[in-house]
């Protein structure tokens, strides 16, 4: 493209502190260097991790920056030794990526790639440190290696997925993580058996994508955990038999499944990040598929299951 080995001047939305409104500037965005691609970003959806990290509420705060991790693009161009994508490939940006090579991604266990692997307080490309973003020569930080919140962004090559062209992007850009994550989740950890009961904790694009998972796999009792109770004609679309808001009941929510469930369910997923949840959703397996409630608390940070 014309456009190829220059720098391009864009829009995009920019958080210049925690917590305070996004800000539509013009930002220069550097050529990709090896192994990097800059893509043209066509649509992009707007994840709860978003907010999370605009608020910065115990984590680390890197300002300013260009938030954004579930989007669909085009390849405008690729830097050097990037083989496996052309100017004008659609793709998926991922935020966890693979750089084929490692023992993580050598294996069928894990995908936390040694070299892509998420991490949340790096501001810059890995290949020399700097950011591809400025405004009149500041540099502006990158966020999961994606910041889908501008119209073009630069990418690591091991975090880019290459799609079917047909495929509509302003749709598939909900794969590039809250389908996937839901429905991975699912399908390939928790691999409920035909017949099993699940509870899903959090509605959202995640929580009903990870009820997608359970009624695909022929789950026979899927009871939807939700603080809103608008989320639950929308999850029976999705599978959902049983609602269960917190707000209702007196006692823990994971009191209330186990009774409901003559013991507790089969597979808890849980979607919303919440530490409450988590643990609302380890107590809530029944003894022999999960841990029986102890006496004894088991503390670790939330990031250890993440």
């Amino acid at each position: 493209m014309a456009t190829a080995g220059k720098v391009i001047k864009c829009k995009a939305a920019v958080a210049w502190e925690a917590g305070k409104p996004l800000s539509m500037e013009e930002v220069e965005v550097a050529p990709p260097q090896a192994m990097e691609v800059r893509d043209k970003i066509l649509y992009t959806a707007l994840c709860h991790t978003d907010v999370y990290f605009w608020e910065a509420n115990g984590q680390t705060p890197v300002f300013p920056r260009i938030l954004g991790h579930e989007a669909g693009g085009i390849v405008e161009s690729v830097g050097e030794d990037v083989t496996e994508l052309v100017p004008g490939d659609h793709v998926l940006p991922v935020f966890t990526g693979e750089c084929k090579e490692c023992a993580h991604c050598m294996s069928e266990e894990s995908n936390l790639c040694d070299l892509l692997r998420i991490n949340v307080d790096r501001g810059v490309m890995i290949d020399d440190g700097q950011s591809r973003f400025t405004i009149d020569g500041k540099p502006i930080f990158h966020f999961l290696g994606t910041s889908t919140f501008s119209e073009y962004t630069v990418i690591h090559v091991g975090c880019v997925a290459k799609i079917d062209p047909e495929a509509p992007l302003d749709k598939v850009c909900l794969l590039s993580c809250g389908i996937s994550t839901g429905l991975g989740a699912t399908l390939n950890v928790t691999k409920p058996k035909k017949g099993m009961t699940l509870a899903i904790f959090g509605l959202g694009a995640v929580g009903l994508a990870a009820m997608e998972g359970a009624r695909m796999s022929g789950a026979s009792r899927i009871i939807g955990v939700d603080l809103n109770p608008a989320k639950h004609e929308q999850a029976k679309k999705f599978g959902c038999t049983d609602f269960v808001n917190p707000k209702d009941h007196t006692k823990p929510v994971q009191e209330v499944i186990v009774e409901m469930t003559d013991g507790g369910v089969n597979r808890a997923v849980e979607c919303t990040g919440n530490a409450d949840a988590m643990i609302s959703a380890f107590e809530c397996v029944h003894d022999g598929w999960g841990v029986a409630h102890k006496e004894a608390v088991f503390k670790t940070h939330p990031m250890n299951f993440l």
